[in-house]
């Protein structure tokens, strides 16, 4: 009798053959585009809308004529550097360099203490491409005199490069911590951008477009980032409290008031403090929400 010999058949390894096709592929594919493409398509439809129509234009100078010229009036005032003697909130007035450069130092050394090299390399595009395209888009983005503004109002501030450095500094910092305090990161955060939007937006130096957009574009370029790093480098999902993201939006809404808030004029109090509230809303969803999203899209598949 001949005897045949059998294939042999591969050793079965644990974990090798069974769990392969169900484990979660965390490729480009999964991690969703559309964010950035979202934050992008706000950004562009804020300028236009608010700087390029006429309609736009009016509603902003008209809030530049509700009570007196110049924040003296805000609430925030005291605390906003212009005021003499003061000590600015960071990053108002002159603080603004030294504010960036310290958050820039802290990201670098995260990076070094928790040896996340792509994720450090993100953080510090986020900030580097918001900050410094705040600076281009400014000198290069038209802002066409459509109304007969006052000479006052022609300047170019869009967008606003004060709203920018708490709102890029926020979404890098939760790049580089680890994902059991970022989300109080991102509180901090939300908090502090809620703070400084509103400021920006009562004291005459921003409009509300141009604290809106610098926020937009802080998240735009937070979720290109995200969305170009290695699978393994992604932020996973968030775990939190059930009641933070209610807690930090409820805290966030009453700094905003607050530091909104002016004695001659209600209706710009209350425009600047909206304004400011929507900002930390955006950064709160780009930095906590969305990657909860992207953990559920790439759970593995139940047969």
């Amino acid at each position: 009798m001949t005897q045949h010999d059998s294939p042999a058949l591969p050793a079965h390894r644990p974990g090798a053959s069974g769990q392969a096709p169900d484990a979660p592929s965390l490729s480009r594919t999964t991690r969703p585009w559309m964010p950035a493409l979202l934050y992008t398509l706000g950004f562009l439809t804020v300028y236009l809308l608010a700087i390029c129509t006429p309609w736009g234009q009016r509603a902003e100078n008209a809030l530049f004529g509700l009570g007196k010229q110049g924040g003296e009036e805000a609430w925030i005032y005291p605390l906003s550097g212009a005021a003499y003697g003061s000590t600015p909130l960071p990053p108002l007035e002159l603080s603004a360099k030294p504010t960036l450069m310290v958050g820039l130092a802290v990201i670098v050394v995260l990076t070094l203490l928790r040896r996340c090299w792509w994720q450090g390399c993100a953080a510090l595009g986020v900030v580097i491409l918001t900050t410094g395209g705040k600076e281009v888009l400014k000198s290069t983005l038209p802002r066409p005199d459509l109304v007969g503004a006052p000479e006052n109002l022609l300047d170019q501030g869009f967008p606003s490069g004060h709203t920018a450095i708490p709102a890029a500094l926020t979404l890098a910092a939760v790049l580089v911590v680890s994902p059991r305090i970022r989300p109080y990161i991102a509180t901090a955060g939300v908090l502090w951008l809620a703070c400084i939007a509103a400021a920006s937006a009562t004291m005459g130096g921003h409009r509300p477009s141009e604290v809106l957009g610098a926020t937009l574009l802080a998240c735009a370029w937070y979720g290109l980032a995200t969305w170009l790093l290695p699978p393994a480098a992604a932020p996973g999902a968030t775990r939190s409290t059930r009641a933070l993201p209610v807690i930090t939006l409820t805290v966030a809404l009453v700094i905003a008031l607050v530091s909104g808030a002016r004695n001659d004029t209600l209706t710009r109090s209350l425009v600047s403090a909206a304004t400011a509230f929507i900002c930390a809303a955006l950064v709160w969803y780009a930095a906590v929400g969305r990657p909860a999203h992207t953990a559920r899209r790439t759970r593995p598949a139940l047969r």
